[in-house]
């Protein structure tokens, strides 16, 4: 199903980024136009769900008036500076759905996305095909690889993923195998670029007691290993051109014989290779064997590198840091404004590289709030989106395994739970400053209940532990 389509028309380009990043974040697909050239994309793009045009642009209202002509029957919001709603031509106000304030709350933002009619909930849902094939992120790409995953599982074909360094070819390897009849049988890796080349052979075919100096005790292989299953041989293009000759043979009969022995051992093994190598350039280079090539290429999945597919890196993010949540790691979390900068940068390194970062944070600033200026040097000569006043995306707050609503930043308490004022006083009361002093109470209890372990205070105001922590430092509370 394709993601829902808006159109956003503004020559404000800090504006228009901005936008961009957080409906690009909510799933939203985004198209981008200025009042010069907008007609022209308005009139290819098909199943627009809503526009937003921006104040300041040249000729609003006939702009306003050309969008309304094509999508009559859905929403148009008016992108207008904090305070200027009055300066908004009441002609231009009758016309569009809703005079939209930028910068503003994130709550505030979602209540004008559900006037999207035939829209999806604002928030990330549970996305069954990345739960199941640990593969995070909502791009076509990836769609079409999961798409690729499921077509390619129920077969016996060997499949080739390619990609750079850090892409995640095991991942895909792995969903294979579980998307697959053989998810009950071992999924055994090797790195064919790790191992010697004159151990290589012993490694995947085994060897006999005595096949050679060392060899005391016979040894099954990988390929006995993954009997019914699958091997995965990563880095197939590091693979000696003696190597190549002999796994050959066996993806062609189906069988080999341990280093030392001349018994043959007939195997079922589902063959999935990887490699980061351009296997058609090695093949020029005399480093790859082209009828080798030509046999494990059957079904070729290519992976996308990761500043491809920059939209995805919000969900990486979330992902990462629940895994280290759920490994009672320290984690982080990340504001709109660091968010921005992460996805700027080209990490040439990967979901790897990403990975490692978000680690390196995690050690440096344990469940901290991560703002741009925490970024390190490298992030500082990308250009910050100024004016940023959304609260912050927390990443904790959106469900990847579960479809769950936002958590709102506030406790949900029930009445029982709480001594609440029977009667507003006559000179009135100042309520923020009310519900504050309220919540610092009940968690100032919750902490003493639990001995001031954080985790289990968590638990008892039923937020998580990353959640609570913010709060604690909001508050000053030890």
């Amino acid at each position: 199903m394709a993601l829902p389509q808006i159109l956003l028309i503004d020559d404000n380009g800090t504006r228009i980024q901005q936008l961009k990043i957080v409906l690009t974040f909510l799933e939203y697909q985004v198209s981008i136009a200025n009042s010069s050239d907008y007609l022209s994309l308005l009139n290819n793009l098909e199943h627009v769900c809503a526009v937003f045009i921006g104040n300041g642009c040249e000729k609003q209202a006939t702009m306003t008036r050309d969008v309304l002509d094509r999508i009559s029957d859905q929403p148009v919001f008016f992108l207008i500076d904090k305070g200027t709603f009055l300066q908004i031509p009441t002609a231009i106000q009758k016309m569009v759905t809703q005079c939209q304030e930028w910068p503003c709350s994130y709550p505030v933002f979602i209540e004008t996305l559900k006037k999207i009619p035939n829209s999806k909930k604002p928030v990330v849902k549970a996305n069954k095909a990345m739960t199941n094939k640990g593969l995070a992120g909502k791009s076509q790409c990836i769609k079409q690889i999961r798409e690729l995953i499921d077509q390619v599982a129920g077969s016996r074909a060997t499949v080739l993923v390619l990609g750079e360094s850090g892409t995640g070819k095991e991942v895909v390897a792995q969903a294979i195998h579980r998307t697959s009849d053989r998810k009950e049988k071992p999924f055994v890796p090797v790195n064919c670029g790790a191992i010697p080349g004159e151990l290589l052979e012993s490694e995947l075919f085994g060897h006999e007691k005595g096949a050679f100096t060392g060899a005391l005790t016979a040894r099954q292989g990988r390929f006995e290993m993954a009997e019914g299953g699958t091997l995965f041989l990563d880095e197939i293009g590091d693979m000696p051109m003696q190597m190549q000759v002999k796994l050959l043979r066996v993806l062609q009969e189906r069988s080999f014989e341990r280093v030392g022995s001349n018994k043959t051992i007939i195997c079922d093994v589902r063959i999935v290779a990887a490699t980061h190598r351009d296997l058609e350039h090695e093949i020029k280079e005399k480093r790859f064997r082209e009828d080798l090539f030509y046999r494990l290429n059957v079904f070729p999945i290519e992976l996308p590198s990761l500043r491809e597919r920059t939209e995805d890196i919000p969900l990486l993010v979330s992902d990462l840091t629940r895994r280290m949540e759920k490994e009672k790691r320290e984690t982080v979390q990340f504001t709109v404004k660091a968010l921005a900068l992460i996805m700027q940068h080209p990490w040439p390194g990967n979901v790897r590289e990403l990975s490692n970062f978000i680690e390196r944070l995690a050690i440096t600033h344990p469940n901290a709030i991560i703002d741009a200026i925490d970024l390190p040097e490298k992030f500082q000569g990308y250009a910050i989106p100024e004016n940023i006043e959304l609260e912050e995306i927390e990443l904790d707050s959106f469900e990847t395994e579960n479809e769950t609503q936002i958590v709102d930043e506030s406790l949900e308490l029930s009445a029982e739970s709480i001594s609440t004022v029977s009667q507003l006083p006559e000179k009135g009361m100042d309520l923020k400053e009310y519900l504050n002093d309220m919540e610092v109470n009940l968690i100032q209890q919750a902490l003493d209940e639990c001995n001031g372990v954080v985790a289990h205070a968590a638990k008892l105001l039923n937020m998580r532990r990353t959640t609570l922590v913010e709060k604690l430092r909001k508050y000053e509370l030890s």
